[in-house]
């Protein structure tokens, strides 16, 4: 038996190697201004734990890597 398992290879802010199953995100947003996050977080990936991921990349970029077969 094989299982194969699609990852998104994202970027935290510290330019760290995130890997994210598409399968567990709910949704994404871009933070807030008054929030505080590490420098250059640009969305925020919550998953279906209830965690959220900080990355570099722009949810738009995010949005199309999640519909990439």
């Amino acid at each position: 038996m094989q299982i194969v398992l699609d990852l998104l290879l994202l970027m935290g802010p510290e330019h760290q190697m995130i890997l994210v199953n598409p399968s567990q995100v709910v949704s994404m947003r871009t933070p807030r201004a008054h929030e505080h996050f590490g420098k250059g977080v640009r969305c925020l990936i919550n998953t279906v734990d209830g965690k959220f991921i900080a990355v570099i990349q722009p949810c738009q970029e995010v949005k199309g890597l999640l519909r990439t077969p």
